[in-house]
């Protein structure tokens, strides 16, 4: 039957080939007669093209395989074949060969041919604009092209294939050609009608086979691929066949990882249920578990057996898992797995294969090949994608320097502390390895994506009697001082040297106005990472809130209508440098300040609620603060911790004999501890947690403690006011679900004190939304608790207040840090208004507490 079908198309090919061979409609001086029973050979005299209007003459006679002078058989298999090869380009419509002259045994040819149509332009109906762009650039039809059958289908194809990817499986793909009468030639427009219909969900999933595990527990594991229920609110059920396809290679691994070598999955079925829903079945075959008899080494000369033993962590009768014992052979995260174990001391041609050497009932022999190869040398290191920054900035944070031995735990050194620096996109901080095995040397390029780093702050608030409050700030992160005379390096600014410029203006009037600047140099001298840094700061906070509200107070009688303010001015220069012991991850930074109070009229008394007198009075003080962190992300970090010990003197200026009448100079010692740890649980999931303590002491106990330089708990931990003005001299902490500064002691106006000792802990689950190059966003659920407290007798560090919420943090380059939380405070605050409690709290930059 085969046969007889191929015989059938033959003989109708070969006749629609001789029928081209007809006599010239066209008049001739030589009538064309050829006699189809008796073939007769022939010289080609001349060959013509015609019908085409882009393609090239001469090029589609040397495709056709003829040639002039060549003798061909006339009926034969020639122009059969010469018709063949022109119609396998796929550039014409139809094919003509004619005779338009027969003289003697010389034969004229026309081949008449017939163009496909050109593309003119394309367009998508019944789908969303965005839709229409992506798929412009997915099939990337180009203008001009020569439209075939197989461009149409296969364009139709990939538009259903596209939707189908996203869920819509019932998807519909018609296609109409118009022709195009703006363009000469034969040129056509394609309009893809696109009815995407709704998208299919999944009514089942049953599976067939398991009995080791439920199939509540196994539909768990399908994490993209869920049924249509009630309490599947944030789990979307619709079918996505690539999510499909991975929640079954997750299937998988769930099995292998508890020591069912031999699962797998025997059939799947995908069936429609209605026209909305589809059923899923899956057979599978679960096997046996298996477990680890013998672990055997060989090739390793440098560590022991029992060195190795150690690292792998892996025993006789333990669960044979192949996904964790290539972790610990090879990546783990932790850094204890051998691979990381050679390679951290320069053996970067290691290699490890494991091989299941014999497989016992339920047990498993597995014997692992070692090759640990030569030690590596770092020959050449080289910078690409840092457009902005400096070469020698970058490369003076590079651990891996040349002549030195490869060590991939300087590796992921390096890439921290670029991520650190905050000038590249942490995702796209890369090393490219390169290694020489016949020299034993490797090349090292780092390539960087530069991000922006600066930073502009517009930001304002409601103020209650002072009105709106404005803040105005411009933070340059990587800036540079020596380019400040080179006229085309300001775009907009002077930038390439890792320092750190930040002008802020902050005012809502004239009641308060705070004014600032600060520069750091992060490597002083250029040799050693010595962090110079100095600031400068007036702020102005007044009862000047306009004539009406001063009369106004002085009718309550709080104010005598004459006008209080505090001004400060300080003055802060400091060095911070980064240790090697314990390890380099410590630093060291000490600051000496200096620190101007002016008291006007009692202000302090009338708003802070305390007894300092009018006058200046001066506050000089040394800072030592000892920290280590290993935080490499600081947008989202997914690990790593910071832990920070601060101390602040002040000279004790009563016991060096400085008479009482000089005790405008403030004196008193201040403690400052703070801690954060981040644990990467499961997927992106991270837990964050933080501890902050912070006290004040003094140096005789008949001297009071400082009333500047005291905390204030509550609310947002920005700027706050109280009392008609802004707190200066405070250190403001935050605490979510309490009103701004209302944790702590409070005056009989309800306004705070200021306490001597704060306690203040944080437990935080975050997950990121986007970590992308122009925006970070995560979500987050809180519990944090804390207190403040006017003295030491009344300290209980049991005695806190609880939260608890939810947040998302939004950090956008140009604007820095923006914060949104919702807590709600478990301990209400007897006798303030609203217990204290506040729900919503808006932030605005990075909070240390």
């Amino acid at each position: 039957m085969r046969k007889i079908i191929l015989l059938f198309f033959s003989c109708c090919f070969a006749v629609t080939a001789y029928s081209q061979i007809a006599p010239s409609g066209s008049s001739t001086s030589t009538n064309v007669d050829i006699n189809y029973n008796r073939p007769k050979e022939y010289e080609i005299a001349e060959i013509t093209v015609t019908g085409i209007q882009f393609l090239d003459p001469n090029s589609m006679i040397s495709v056709s395989g003829l040639k002039v002078g060549d003798r061909i058989t006339v009926p034969g298999d020639d122009i059969s074949s010469a018709i063949r090869k022109i119609w396998a380009l796929s550039l014409v419509g139809d094919v003509d060969i004619k005779a338009t002259k027969i003289e003697g045994d010389k034969i004229w040819l026309n081949i008449h041919l017939t163009e496909r149509a050109r593309l003119a332009k394309f367009s998508f109906r019944g789908i969303r604009k965005g839709e229409s762009d992506a798929l412009t650039d997915k099939i990337k039809l180009i203008k001009g092209k020569i439209v075939t059958d197989a461009l149409i289908k296969n364009t139709q194809l990939a538009v259903r294939k596209y939707f189908v990817d996203k869920g819509f499986m019932n998807t519909v793909v018609k296609v109409n050609q118009v022709r195009d009468t703006s363009l000469p030639g034969n040129s056509v427009t394609l309009i893809f009608n696109v009815d995407k219909k709704r998208k299919v969900k999944i009514h089942e999933i049953e599976f067939d086979g398991n009995s080791i595990f439920s199939d509540a527990k196994l539909h768990k594991k399908l994490k993209k691929t869920k049924e249509k229920k009630i309490y599947h609110i944030f789990t979307p059920s619709k079918y996505i066949a690539t999510q499909y396809e991975e929640d079954k290679d997750k299937l998988a691994k769930f099995y292998s990882s508890n020591g069912y070598r031999d699962f797998r999955i025997i059939s799947d079925t995908v069936f429609a249920h209605n026209s909305k829903t589809i059923n899923i079945h899956l057979k599978i075959e679960e096997g046996k578990k298996y477990y680890y008899r013998n672990i055997y080494w060989e090739g390793n000369y440098l560590y022991s057996n029992e060195q190795l033993a150690s690292i792998l962590k892996i025993k006789k009768g333990d669960v044979y898992n192949v996904e964790e014992l290539e972790k610990r052979l090879t990546f783990n995260p932790t850094g204890e797995d051998i691979t990381s174990l050679y390679m951290d001391y320069g053996y970067l041609f290691f290699n490890i294969q494991p091989e299941e050497i014999s497989v016992v009932n339920d047990s498993v022999d597995v014997l692992l090949h070692i090759n640990e190869g030569e030690q590596a040398t770092i020959n050449k290191v080289t910078l690409a994608g840092n457009t902005q920054t400096s070469d020698y900035v970058v490369l003076r944070e590079l651990r891996t320097i040349p002549g030195q031995k490869f060590s991939r735990r300087n590796i992921l050194r390096t890439q921290q502390e670029l991520g650190a620096l905050q000038f590249f996109d942490p995702q796209k901080i890369t090393p490219n390895i390169q290694p020489n095995q016949s020299d034993g040397t490797v090349d090292i390029e780092w390539q960087v994506e530069e991000k922006p780093s600066d930073q502009i702050q517009l930001s304002g608030g409601w103020g209650g009697a002072v009105g709106f409050v404005g803040t105005v700030g411009l933070t340059f992160n990587n800036f540079s001082s020596r380019k400040i005379f080179d006229r085309q390096a300001w775009r907009p600014v002077p930038k390439g040297d890792g320092q750190r410029l930040s002008l802020q203006v902050q005012a809502n009037g004239k009641s308060f106005q705070n004014y600032s600047i600060s520069f750091s140099e992060p490597w002083f001298g250029g040799k050693k990472p010595n962090t110079l840094s100095f600031s400068v700061s007036h702020s102005i906070n007044s009862n000047n809130f306009g004539k009406t509200l001063q009369n106004y107070y002085a009718r309550l009688g709080t104010s005598d209508g004459s006008y209080r303010a505090l001004q400060i001015t300080s003055f802060t220069v400091g060095l911070a440098k980064r240790l090697k012991v314990p390890d380099d991850f410590f630093s060291l930074s000490t600051s000496l300040s200096y620190l101007i109070y002016n008291n006007i009229n009692q202000y302090s008394q009338t708003y802070y609620g305390t007894n300092f007198p009018s006058g200046v009075s001066h506050n000089v003080t040394f800072n030592a603060t000892l920290s280590r962190s290993s935080i490499s992300d600081f947008q989202y970090p997914r690990s790593g911790s910071s832990i920070s010990l601060s101390a602040t003197f002040t000279p004790p200026w009563t016991t060096l004999g400085v008479s009482s009448e000089s005790s405008r100079l403030v004196e008193y010692h201040k403690w400052m501890f703070d801690s954060q740890w981040n644990i990467s649980l499961i997927g992106k999931l991270v837990l964050h947690t933080r501890a902050h303590m912070g006290f004040i002491g003094r140096y005789r106990s008949d001297v009071g403690y400082t009333p500047f330089e005291r905390f204030v708990l509550g609310g947002s931990g920005m700027v706050g006011m109280q009392g008609g003005g802004f707190l200066l001299g405070r250190d403001i902490i935050p605490l979510r679900g309490y009103d701004e500064q209302k944790v702590g002691p409070l005056n009989s106006s309800g306004n705070a004190t200021g306490g001597i000792v704060y306690n203040k802990y944080v437990t935080e689950l975050r997950y990121p939304v986007t970590t992308s190059q122009t925006a970070t966003i995560y979500m987050l659920g809180f519990m944090e608790a804390g207190n403040n407290w006017g003295s030491y007798k009344e300290f209980n560090p049991f005695n806190l207040r609880r939260t608890v919420g939810v947040g998302a943090r939004i950090f956008m380059p140009a604007f820095g840090l923006i914060g949104i939380d919702f807590g709600q405070g478990l301990d209400p605050i007897p006798g303030v208004s609203n217990n204290g409690l506040k729900t919503f709290i808006f932030s605005i930059g990075q909070q240390i507490r």
